[in-house]
């Protein structure tokens, strides 16, 4: 208990109120604090704060050169390397606003993004895995090996609205027609430091939009959510303190930097105290234990379908895994035996689960230092501990919570079941370009429908029951049902098709595809996958898919479909094929 408290009271000493700042603003105060500390620990060598912070004003220095203004939005196509962070640090400096993307999506997705997020640029790997972006990119902007890399006139017919293509090679190499990212440190050279002063004095307003996060949702298509620098740092903050996070902590995470998961509890977590990142582009398990040991990890953060080939590592006992005390566990449940194993095989000390989402800046409710496998197993967690980036209307917490009737809106007692709902500091303006949307999904008094349902109990904790929208998450991953039903139902064979999310171990849930063909057509699995493929990012492609007829939908009067039905149906069939894989 001595030692939890030295933990917070470190944490607000630091920070005995709460002063409002940019990221980039942030980021220079963890620097004069830990200039010298490492920051980031990759597979091939560390990085300082200074380091870090040094490189993100060069890069602005090479976006300002480049003509990239205030609220410029800027698409992101990055893994898991040192540069996604320093440009996005340097998006900051200059006030233009990143939008991150999921490093899965196909050509006709990102076109989608590119589209309507209004991007002017955009920074990309080159290839990540089996990944190749240049093919991607080339395809998109066919007339880019005419353009001069470093001059800001939109050539591009398909998107007139982007203006610069920056390639971000880990090896070094280069491309016709797109600026190196190594190019942008050369380009420095030509901008003044006053000009970046200047300009990140002109763009020092907290509350300005800095992030635009994908999310999916209840519409067809992805939505915008809009994260300001203020309401992140507020909410890391106040995990920080509840959690108790320990001066100097190192994380260990392969969680994609795109997602609000690793920017926030991992990116931004680790500079609160001057801890560091460890992490690499692509989860290979051995390699995850090797730089663990290498940079002497505290804490994992990870979803359970990290943490279960973590644990079940054969070898792992030859790893010096000392300085490990801690995982914290997220975006889907993670089973009793689960969590029990990870205690057991890494020899861990704190449990820790929470729930969150994007629109609601990231963790709403999250466990307490101490709690057991079996508390983490079935809760999601408390509210938020009172700090002093929370309101004092709250009672210095960031959020206020309520769980309602889903029809009715009826606030309901402790212990029934209902829709979570939230209101605070830390939850976004809105969605971008959708003012429809924004007015069903926060009301005139700030109140944020999450579209899941969950008990509140007496003693404070919460229980996750399930999602009142039909969109389902699969290994951390949000996938809307309506987006894969339209794009399956282009097949020139299909006639109609629902899609539904049924419960999957580790995994969360996963999607049954029930498709009814055209009159005399036939089709098998394989080729619906196989075109599933080509038009979707892997997370999103059904892992199971049933062919039956039109008769065997289930329909109310009205017409609509009753997919609580298609989930009961989809474990009957099944049962009945004794549980047949898919692949």
């Amino acid at each position: 208990m001595a030692d939890l408290d030295q933990r917070i009271r470190y944490l607000t000493d630091e920070y005995p109120e709460w002063t409002r700042r940019t990221i980039a603003g942030h980021f220079d105060h963890a620097a004069e604090l830990f200039a010298d500390r490492i920051f980031i620990c990759t597979p091939d060598r560390e990085y300082t704060y200074a380091e870090i912070q040094k490189s993100s004003q060069l890069v602005a220095k090479g976006l300002l050169f480049l003509g990239l203004r205030p609220r410029d939005h800027v698409a992101m196509l990055v893994g898991n390397y040192p540069e996604f962070i320093i440009f996005k640090l340097a998006l900051s400096r200059i006030g233009a606003v990143a939008v991150p993307l999921n490093m899965l999506l196909t050509e006709r997705e990102i076109s989608f993004f590119l589209e309507d997020s209004d991007a002017v640029a955009i920074m990309f790997n080159d290839r990540l895995g089996r990944q190749d972006y240049i093919k991607i990119m080339r395809g998109l902007f066919p007339e880019a090996l005419e353009s001069d890399e470093t001059v800001s006139t939109p050539l591009f017919s398909r998107f007139p609205k982007i203006r610069n293509l920056i390639c971000f090679s880990p090896i070094g190499e280069s491309y016709p027609g797109f600026l190196s990212f190594n190019s942008l440190y050369d380009l420095a050279a030509l901008v003044q430091d006053e000009e970046l002063s200047r300009a990140q004095e002109a763009n020092c307003y907290p509350d300005d939009i800095f992030d635009i996060m994908y999310t999916s949702g209840t519409t067809a298509l992805p939505k915008g959510a809009m994260l300001s620098h203020d309401m992140c740092l507020r909410g890391v903050y106040a995990t920080c303190v509840t959690r108790a996070t320990k001066n100097g902590t190192r994380f260990y995470s392969a969680l994609p930097f795109y997602h609000i998961f690793a920017w926030n509890y991992v990116i931004l977590a680790a500079s609160f105290v001057g801890g560091a990142v460890i992490s690499h582009p692509q989860f290979v398990i051995s390699q995850a234990f090797e730089l663990m040991e290498k940079y002497g990890a505290n804490e994992i953060i990870c979803v359970p379908s990290m943490l279960l080939p973590l644990v079940n590592y054969p070898e792992v006992d030859r790893f010096n895994l000392e300085q490990l005390t801690s995982v914290l566990c997220g975006a889907t449940p993670a089973p009793l035996p689960l969590w029990r194993r990870a205690k057991e095989v890494l020899q861990l000390d704190n449990l820790a689960t929470g729930y969150g989402l994007t629109e609601g800046g990231g963790m709403i409710t999250v466990s307490y230092p101490g709690e057991s496998e079996k508390s983490v197993a079935t809760r999601i967690g408390r509210m938020m501990a009172p700090n002093c980036s929370g309101l004092p209307e709250f009672g210095w917490q960031n959020h206020q919570l309520k769980v309602v009737d889903p029809v009715s809106l009826k606030e309901l007692p402790r212990g029934v079941e209902g829709e979570l709902v939230c209101r605070g500091n830390v939850v976004i303006r809105g969605y971008y370009k959708r003012p429809g949307i924004n007015a069903e999904t926060i009301d005139k008094d700030g109140w944020l429908r999450t579209g899941d349902l969950v008990i509140w109990h007496e003693d404070g904790f919460f229980q996750f029951t399930g999602r009142s929208k039909e969109i389902y998450k699969t290994h951390g991953e949000n996938v809307v049902p309506k987006e894969i039903e339209e794009v399956l139902s282009t097949y020139p064979k299909v006639n109609q098709v629902y899609l539904v999310g049924i419960p999957y171990p580790v995994a969360g849930d996963v999607g049954a595809a029930f498709i009814e063909l055209k009159p005399g057509e036939k089709a098998t699995r394989r080729e619906i996958i196989s075109y599933c493929k080509k038009n979707m990012a892997k997370f999103k492609i059904p892992r199971y898919v049933f062919f039956i007829e039109a008769s065997e939908l289930p329909f109310t009067a009205a017409g609509k479909i009753k997919k609580y039905k298609l989930v009961e149906y989809a474990g009957k069939l099944l049962k009945e094929r004794d549980q047949a894989d898919p692949e």
